[in-house]
């Protein structure tokens, strides 16, 4: 497809619909969304979004439809495996949509861990080839049955005997009856692109896409990240610079008073919370913590 657009497909619904739109706001590209829209133009970039299901983001990028997509990881190791999207990758663990595949079984169940679970013991799941690998690997052949959307409800109905279900706080499951007796796999929300790209000019669109990944890891990193500054006595550089040292080394300004000093540095998010109080006694004074849009180190 000559001339097109590089195209990026991203959950039209669901848990990551907003924070993945969130996220390439953030990036820096401008364009209009509804939920009745399948397909945007980006006002400032030659890039078209698609929304699409969660669920057919890797089956797009694995057909050359789309370059790259927003899904979560337990959809790409799903469907990928054995199934033909061995080319399609992981670019960028993407930080949010965390959960976990889990095993659990009702309340009352004699099974306290996957060794547990006899021959022919049915399993319900919304991810089928997971969950086969699993007790694959544990030499146990279970019985795994397809069923999307109320899982939990499985064993109540008689349909199962346990569950394997996406699982982010557990409320659901205790609610539910069912207790978690393993964890198949961690997920979250990923970055995925195909390995060729199918274009005529490849070159080009791996430009592409490098510069849309750039973007996006410039917004993870600055997350993880905020920028620290504050006034201090001269006397006090050495003693506040030693509990920030920045990415490289704090920048250290002359102010106006004389004596005074601006220091400037960029510290890890978590940090910030015991720095306070250390930077404060060593002399700190007027101290501002700014969130940072993007950071490229």
């Amino acid at each position: 497809m000559p001339g097109r657009s590089l195209r990026v497909a991203v959950p039209n619904k669901g848990r990551l619909r907003q924070p993945t739109i969130a996220l390439l706001r953030e990036a820096g590209l401008s364009f209009e969304q509804s939920e009745r829209v399948l397909s945007v133009k980006v006002r400032n970039a030659g890039i078209e979004l698609l929304f699409v299901r969660a669920e057919d983001v890797v089956d797009l990028v694995e057909n050359g439809v789309a370059d790259l997509g927003v899904t979560g990881l337990d959809l790409l190791e799903e469907l990928r495996r054995g199934n033909g999207f061995e080319h399609v990758t992981t670019l960028l663990p993407l930080g949010y949509g965390r959960c976990s595949l889990t095993l659990a079984v009702p309340v009352d169940s004699a099974v306290q861990d996957p060794e547990d679970f006899r021959d022919r013991m049915t399993v319900a799941t919304s991810h089928p080839n997971l969950t086969r690998r699993y007790f694959s690997k544990l030499g146990s052949r279970v019985l795994v049955k397809k069923l999307r959307g109320s899982v939990e409800v499985a064993p109540k109905l008689g349909f199962a005997s346990a569950v394997a279900d996406l699982v982010s706080t557990g409320s659901t499951m205790l609610i539910n009856g069912l207790r978690p007796v393993a964890t198949i796999m961690q997920s979250e929300a990923v970055l995925i692109g195909a390995v060729g790209t199918g274009v005529p000019d490849p070159d080009l669109r791996q430009l592409e896409i490098e510069t849309v990944v750039t973007a996006i890891e410039s917004v993870l990193a600055g997350r993880k990240k905020r920028y620290l500054l504050l006034n201090a006595p001269g006397e006090t550089v050495e003693k506040i610079t030693a509990l920030i040292p920045g990415l490289e080394a704090p920048t250290v300004i002359p102010l106006a008073e004389e004596g005074m000093v601006s220091i400037h540095s960029v510290v890890g998010r978590d940090e910030v919370w015991n720095l306070l109080p250390g930077l404060k006694a060593a002399g700190g004074q007027d101290i501002l913590v700014l969130p940072i849009g993007q950071l490229i180190p």
